[in-house]
């Protein structure tokens, strides 16, 4: 919903904190602040939620507490609702106000009470000390760093570089206390690394379908709750069209969109079910030979990401939420985390329960710094709020509770996920094989060439202050036979790829790329047939 600054202490300077809200001017419409001596606050916010009273940063009556916040708490009608039976009155019905009220009344319990993607800095505002809090997965970000007298917060990274100190990250799930002129303590309040644990494993296909289908049900209709027109970024494959099937159902003002090669299977499948639900359908074709320097220094720019291969597919995000931006679309639902949630990459497959369980709370636990944050910047650096159902904390829960063979089941990935839909998905959906958006139609290998160039690109905007680019953890992975305690020890003692590595990967790029040219000039007439896609009956 917005991008947020802060500069707390005797050493607050208007000028610097001025150039960091500047650099998250893109996140939202209306810049909003607030500023007194030791204390300046400001918000670029996205008005979508109670748009002409949401105002920030919010000041409690008694002015004891101002609150900066980016997000949406999806279960604030409830609190709302509870607070008022306790005494609050409230001006608005945003949930902006409703956060700080939860925090006044709860202190910092109130983060248990939470349902959303959020991250927020509530101020003391006599002795200037800021509680700061993220939610459970990561989805929003909130950074900080330090310069003399000065204790800087931001949404992003961007906004913090111009200080050239070291940058630190609010880890996923974490809250806590941080002095103007001392120590920050954040400690977490959901433990990502014992979900599920504990707890019977639901091992009845039955009831776990049921279960998987009413939580994500649920988790998608609290993410409708808006009068504007809702996009869903369709890529033709399980995920994102059981978002869009949902949406068409509880919200019929929604818009789809693609990107593809013309002609590639992910924008055919994608243009077959927009049709067949009649939901008007927005898709950018992009040829690989259309990506460009240009295009993956804006990506880096704007994703600030750290490993290689989100920063490819960030190159091929930044379009979608550029067109969505231009439609005046404002709120958008993704498919990412289900991958993560079941069992949908070969890794998880390849070793036994227990070590694939440790392979899902990994993944799970530095999404906030990979996929969730290419969502996150790609869509709030075009002014769209990106919300992603599958990483409801409820449905997150309740996948770590499923074991490995719910997942993968007669050789296809996310079979319960399929079988709890099986009435809702068409058979073309329901059986299709898993095909990422990028790799399927040559963007990704188109990208892939110019990987050379990340890691200086990176530093050239500063983002090193927070972590340099490394080499994909994947990768490591997979060399290391998926074992994570050797992976993780492999890329601590060599966190980027070598010269020789950046060759080899550059040759086998560029014969990929090439590989259509030569095929037009030995035989056109076949190359140009060759290019279209068709989908089974």
């Amino acid at each position: 919903m917005c991008g947020i600054a802060l500069s707390i202490g005797p050493e607050a300077d208007p000028a610097t904190f001025r150039r960091m809200l500047a650099a998250l001017a893109p996140r939202g419409e209306v810049t909003e602040t607030r500023q007194e001596a030791g204390l300046l606050a400001g918000v670029r916010r996205l008005r979508i939620v109670d748009r002409e009273r949401a105002v920030q940063p919010w000041v409690t009556l008694d002015k004891r507490h101002l609150l900066c916040y980016n997000g949406e708490v999806f279960n604030h009608h409830e609190l709302r609702a509870e607070l008022t039976r306790l005494g609050y009155a409230f001006d608005g019905v945003s949930d902006t106000e409703v956060v700080l009220a939860a925090f006044r009344q709860w202190g910092e319990e109130a983060v248990h009470r939470l349902r959303g993607e959020y991250a927020f800095v509530v101020v003391e505002r006599a002795s200037g000390r800021a509680y700061l809090a993220r939610d459970p997965l990561g989805v929003k970000s909130l950074y900080w760093s330090r310069s003399p007298g000065c204790l800087h917060l931001a949404s992003e990274v961007k906004a913090l570089v111009g200080h050239g100190a070291p940058i630190s990250e609010v880890p996923p799930g974490h809250h806590g206390w941080a002095e103007p002129d001392g120590a920050v303590r954040l400690r977490p309040y959901v433990d990502l690394r014992s979900l599920g644990a504990g707890r019977p494993v639901i091992d009845d296909p039955d009831e776990a379908a049921l279960l998987v289908r009413v939580a994500l049900t649920d988790s998608i209709r609290v993410r409708l709750d808006t009068d504007l027109t809702v996009g869903v970024v369709l890529s033709g494959g399980l995920d994102s069209s059981l978002a869009l099937l949902h949406t068409r159902q509880l919200h019929p003002d929604c818009l789809a969109i693609t990107i593809g090669v013309p002609g590639s299977p992910d924008v055919a499948y994608a243009r077959r079910l927009a049709a067949d639900l009649g939901v008007p359908h927005e898709v950018i074709e992009l040829r690989p030979r259309d990506i460009r320097l240009a295009d993956i220094r804006e990506a880096i720019r704007i994703s600030e990401l750290t490993e290689y291969g989100d920063i490819i597919n960030a190159v091929v995000s930044v379009p979608i939420f550029r067109r969505l931006h231009e439609l005046g679309i404002k709120v958008v639902l993704t498919g990412d985390g289900s991958d993560e949630l079941f069992g949908g990459y070969p890794m998880y497959h390849q070793v036994g329960p227990e070590r694939s369980r440790r392979l899902f709370l990994h993944k799970i636990r530095n999404l906030g710094r990979t996929e969730l944050q290419r969502v996150d910047r790609a869509s709030m650096g075009h002014g769209v709020e990106a919300r992603v159902p599958f990483l409801d904390l409820k449905l997150v829960d309740l996948a770590m509770r499923l074991p490995l063979e719910l997942k993968l089941r007669d050789g296809q990935e996310k079979w319960i996920l399929r079988r709890a839909f099986a009435d809702l998905l068409p058979d073309y959906v329901r059986r299709r094989p898993k095909h990422p958006m990028s790799y399927s139609s040559g963007l990704h290998e188109r990208a892939r060439l110019y990987k050379p160039f990340f890691a200086r690109l990176h530093r050239s905007y500063g983002y090193h202050l927070l972590d340099p680019v490394r080499r994909d953890f994947d990768s490591v992975l997979s060399r290391c036979g998926n074992d994570l305690d050797r992976a993780i020890a492999d890329g601590l003692a060599r966190p980027d790829y070598t010269v020789f590595e950046h060759v080899r990967d550059l040759v086998g790029a560029a014969r990929w790329n090439t590989a259509p040219v030569v095929r037009r000039m030995v035989n056109p007439r076949r190359a140009r047939g060759g290019d279209e896609a068709s989908l089974p009956g």
